[in-house]
């Protein structure tokens, strides 16, 4: 029998791949043209690119503050945490990059789903707000608004599946 808790772990699992409501991280980066993954659409600050790296780096920090017991935040907004660069370096930069951030949404599965970790309980290296919960929510959502990005730059380079 499940409880509420292990429906809110398995609900926040399927959030984390959020493809209920909206194109998630592989459809938003599947079959990008190499020469389109450093353009900047007209509009839009960021490139596809800066996106997918925008991604994986606050993805990689919000894990880290999740399962490193010594987790210190040093990185700088937004210097840190956005590539300065518009394209990738080479092709293989972009998969590694893409097969880091899902790596990453694999481990923070992982966690969501180990029942040893009292979701409502502060992250040890946090504040007493910075819940693991909150950490989840925060990825999420975040994940959720620059994938949106970046259907939307793709759409506005032509390069969004018909």
């Amino acid at each position: 029998m499940t409880t509420p808790l292990d429906d809110l772990r398995a609900h926040l699992v399927r959030a984390l791949d959020w493809e209920e409501a909206h194109a998630g991280f592989d459809k938003a980066v599947d079959g990008l043209p190499d020469a389109l993954r450093g353009a900047r659409a007209a509009g839009f600050e960021h490139t596809p690119w800066q996106l997918v790296e925008h991604l994986r780096l606050a993805q990689e920090d919000l894990l880290d503050f999740c399962v490193n017991r010594d987790y210190v935040h040093d990185r700088t907004w937004p210097d840190d945490y956005w590539p300065r660069d518009p394209a990738p370096p080479d092709a293989q930069a972009w998969e590694a990059s893409l097969a880091a951030f899902r790596a990453d949404l694999e481990r923070l599965k992982t966690l969501v789903r180990d029942t040893r970790v009292d979701l409502f309980a502060p992250v040890p290296t946090g504040d007493a707000r910075q819940t693991y919960l909150r950490a989840i929510l925060l990825v999420i959502d975040h994940n959720a608004y620059h994938v949106g990005q970046m259907v939307a730059v793709r759409r506005a380079l032509g390069a969004w599946p018909a």
